[in-house]
């Protein structure tokens, strides 16, 4: 299947490990330009470092934090300083706050959607002159199938990925005309720092294998998924092969959502 990446230029927020390191590497290794995001330089110069040698792509980073419209700004501009043109927003930068209502204030509420709304919303401002002025351009938020069905003691993270849902639908409803692409991915049990300190911490006597399969007792596939299996499916996502998708949010979690 030819993905039609080549050439193509995108930016990554929380790109420096995990799931937006993964993308940013499925990005490069199809021929796309890409412009890394997060707020500690160290991490984003490891990453820079291990892409270009992997893709031989040129990587560019900026530090910077989704929450600050001016660091949004800057991270545009040089990306068009370096590439000329943006074709790809991915908004990954995110976390996980998940606490029974009466255990969150309103300091944590703010912190939750200052990352996950406006910092989708900072950034999808600032590329929007230059999707719509070239009439193309698609945009991949990373929410949480928490979103879709919340568990109890899971606020605010829970209630922040279910507005990014509802973000993402509007905004492929009023962006089609421009031929802009806005779709979600929505993530269940997939392998993270969080994960693999769990496992070292409470299993270290088990095979990651193992360990996988023991916290998976309710995904129908049986393991915890990959980072690179999510990046592969919003480089598809973001691809000219989906250029007929917008709108949806497809779940990456082996099955485990009751519901689609």
């Amino acid at each position: 299947m030819e993905l039609g990446l080549a050439g193509k230029v995108a930016i990554i927020t929380g790109a420096s490990r995990g799931i937006g390191f993964e993308t940013a590497k499925s990005l490069a290794s199809e021929g796309a330009d890409v412009t890394i995001v997060a707020r500690r330089e160290d991490r984003l110069i490891d990453a820079q470092t291990a892409i270009q040698e992997i893709t031989g792509r040129k990587v560019h980073y900026v530090v910077g934090d989704v929450t600050v419209e001016e660091d949004a700004k800057r991270v545009v501009s040089e990306t068009i300083d370096q590439f000329g043109h943006i074709d790809i927003l991915i908004n990954n930068a995110g976390g996980s706050s998940a606490q029974s209502f009466d255990a969150v204030d309103n300091a944590e509420w703010q912190r939750d959607l200052n990352i996950k709304i406006f910092g989708v919303v900072n950034f999808t401002r600032e590329v929007l002159p230059y999707f719509k002025e070239q009439n193309s351009g698609a945009i991949v938020n990373l929410t949480a199938i928490a979103g879709k069905t919340p568990p109890a003691n899971s606020l605010p993270t829970s209630t922040s990925r279910a507005a990014g849902l509802g973000l993402t639908k509007e905004l492929s409803k009023e962006l089609g005309q421009y031929n802009i692409r806005v779709n979600a991915v929505s993530i269940g049990l997939v392998r993270s720092e969080q994960i693999e300190k769990r496992w070292k911490d409470n299993a270290a006597d088990q095979t990651w294998e193992e360990f996988s399969k023991s916290q998976s007792a309710n995904t129908p596939l049986g393991r915890i998924g990959e980072t690179v299996e999510a990046a592969n499916a919003i480089t598809f996502l973001v691809s000219d092969a989906a250029s007929y998708i917008s709108g949806v949010a497809l779940n990456i979690d082996g099955g485990a959502a009751s519901v689609m």
